[in-house]
């Protein structure tokens, strides 16, 4: 078998996400060249950082924090895109398995009961066949040791991709909407809701929106990258 795998590997050899070279064995999804090269934040403080202000004054969150720094060009950049529109799910596996084990180790989240993530509406879902999220939120579920759930947030409306919208133009959109299909799952309980790249924060505050009709609930935030 490994002799196949082998030779298959010899014609169809792994690349790199970010730079098309060749990965080596035990590398995955990105070369261990790239994988320094990475702009990972490091945020050491969970309730006062640049993802989390982004949120003051507009929803109350416990804690905010994200993974890379997403810029035009840019290695992040390649490795969302790949995720979200080339159907490369191992790298939301690759983020949430990384960025799960410092999340783990930083004992802050312990007291979160789910990981949700921000969902797709059914129509892209089916265009795209899955949700860029699910894989990073299965890997931090597992690391986290967090139940994940996906079905009781659910986006009512269908908006054009938000990837090379203009900022104003993301911030001004309010008909992305979402619905709790249980007001009472959530209640008193602590929430950490993931999505892939922070803007300008208005698809996640609509969503802690709906979230906060919940009795008591507690709200945090995660994500892959954060536009700085």
């Amino acid at each position: 078998m490994q002799l196949l795998k082998d030779f298959f590997q010899l014609f169809y050899p792994n690349l790199c996400t970010t730079c098309n070279n060749k990965l080596l064995k035990g590398e995955t999804v990105i070369c261990s060249f790239c994988r320094h090269d990475l702009p990972i934040i490091n945020h050491t403080d969970y309730k006062n950082n640049s993802v989390a202000q982004t949120f003051f004054g507009r929803i109350p969150i416990e804690k905010a924090t994200s993974f890379l720094y997403f810029r035009k060009v840019g290695k992040t950049r390649e490795l969302i895109h790949s995720l979200k529109y080339k159907g490369n799910e191992e790298i939301g596996t690759f983020i949430g398995s990384w960025f799960g084990e410092i999340l783990n180790e930083s004992n802050q989240f312990s007291d979160v009961d789910y990981i949700i993530p921000v969902p797709l509406h059914k129509k892209r879902l089916q265009e795209r066949g899955y949700n860029q999220l699910t894989k990073f939120g299965e890997a931090l579920s597992e690391i986290l040791n967090t139940p994940y759930n996906n079905n009781v947030l659910i986006r009512i409306s269908s908006t054009k991709t938000q990837t090379y919208k203009q900022r104003f133009e993301r911030f001004s959109n309010s008909q992305t909407n979402f619905t709790l299909s249980d007001f009472t799952k959530f209640k008193n309980k602590h929430v950490l809701l993931i999505d892939d790249v922070i803007t300008t924060g208005a698809t996640l505050e609509s969503c802690c929106n709906e979230l906060l009709k919940t009795e008591n609930i507690k709200i945090s935030i995660v994500t892959m990258a954060f536009t700085e």
